[in-house]
């Protein structure tokens, strides 16, 4: 075998392709890591938005958009009072009304984005069960409270969204009192209202959707809920479990993933096609190199090895800066979406795509060039120019 320094020497004999191996590798590796956190960070969101132990009831039809949902207030008191197993705090069943509705608000600084704005009562606390107040106090009238990623969604800073700042939606302004999180979840990139100023403010006289909390997972109490629907028909309710209504959101967000991944491999094929001829011209400049090094006695098998080390030395540094690249730019940016945000983050898996990016194209990506400089026979190696 040949010496490892023989390939790293190589490495450094035309600086010009070596930028261009290593810029190349590193703009398809760094590609990749975008296109995967993309996913994951939207999958992550959106499954933990839902919990298995609420269920939601909402319009007929509208299962697929609670914001297109219309369900009468009055079946708010008739599903608490007629399903069994709901959970209760201090002799309060954890049901919550509330008005889902998406629209532009304008901040203090004048910047007027579309947000997705809850109207809600107390009792919303209850069902949410990972809502958890940062800074201030529940809304009252005239008044709100904001998610604490809200200002991402919006696009401003957080100074701007900060309690005693004020929000403007249509002709009222209203005060922000309240600043919450909800961790991993589409709700702290909301604004919540009290329900009857948003009622009031949208002119509706319904709710979007009633969502109860079970006090345990229990397969009998969602068929008492799907019970209550058939029984009621009256009310014209469909209900669904919390976490299956996010599951259908994600595959509504599918073809947005699958454009994600289409970008990537499209730039990253021109990548790879890029550094392919690139290293055709080095290796074909290389023949008669190699043919010698056969004729003192070093193997075919021997040559491929050494190549792919260089290969791989050029493509794993193209890696490593990917990886910076991605740490700095990627690592816990916030990604708005129609119905709240997620953050990017270099997971395991992540970073598992990228290394195993930066392998395949310093072995895979190499054999075919390497391959046809070794490929001719010694007497004709030897005579090429």
């Amino acid at each position: 075998m040949l010496p490892f320094s023989y390939a790293l020497r190589n490495l450094f004999r035309d600086p010009s392709r070596l930028a261009q191996t290593v810029g190349g590798s590193a703009i398809v590796v760094l590609l990749l890591i975008a296109a995967v956190a993309l996913n994951q960070g939207m999958n992550s969101v959106l499954s933990a938005s839902g919990s298995t132990r609420n269920i939601i009831f909402i319009g007929k039809g509208s299962e697929e958009s609670i914001e297109r949902s219309e369900v009468g207030i009055e079946a708010e008191s008739a599903a608490a009072t007629s399903i069994a197993g709901i959970e209760t705090k201090l002799g309060v069943a954890a049901v919550s009304g509330e008005i889902i509705y998406q629209a532009p608000i304008k901040t203090a600084g004048g910047k007027e984005e579309q947000a997705l704005l809850r109207g809600v009562l107390e009792s919303a606390l209850l069902v949410h069960s990972t809502v958890r107040l940062l800074d201030g106090h529940f809304p009252g009238p005239d008044q709100v409270m904001v998610g604490s990623l809200t200002h991402r969604k919006l696009g401003v800073d957080a100074s701007e969204l900060a309690v005693g700042k004020s929000i403007r939606f249509g002709d009222e302004e209203l005060e922000i009192v309240g600043i919450f999180t909800a961790p991993g979840t589409v709700l702290e990139s909301e604004i919540w209202f009290d329900r009857n100023d948003l009622a009031t403010l949208t002119q509706r006289d319904s709710l979007s959707s009633i969502t109860l909390r079970l006090a345990t997972e229990d397969v009998d109490s969602m068929s008492d809920a799907e019970l209550f629907t058939f029984q009621r028909n009256d009310l014209e309710l469909s209900a669904i479990r919390e976490d299956t209504y996010y599951e259908k959101l994600n595959i509504f967000y599918q073809p947005i993933k699958i454009m994600t991944w289409v970008t990537a491999a499209l730039v990253a094929a021109g990548a790879v096609f890029g550094g392919l001829n690139t290293l055709y011209a080095a290796f074909a400049a290389r023949i008669r190199e190699m043919a010698t090094l056969q004729s003192i006695g070093y193997t075919r098998v021997a040559l491929m090895v050494s190549l792919v080390q260089e290969s791989l030395l050029a493509t794993m540094t193209g890696t490593l800066l990917a990886f910076v690249a991605a740490y700095f730019l990627l690592d816990g940016l916030t990604v708005p979406f129609s119905i709240g945000t997620f953050t990017l983050t270099m997971t395991p898996s992540v970073i598992s795509v990228g290394l195993i990016t930066g392998i395949l194209l310093g072995t895979i990506g190499t054999l075919p060039p390497a391959i046809r400089c070794l490929l001719p026979s010694l007497p004709k190696a030897l005579r090429s120019s």
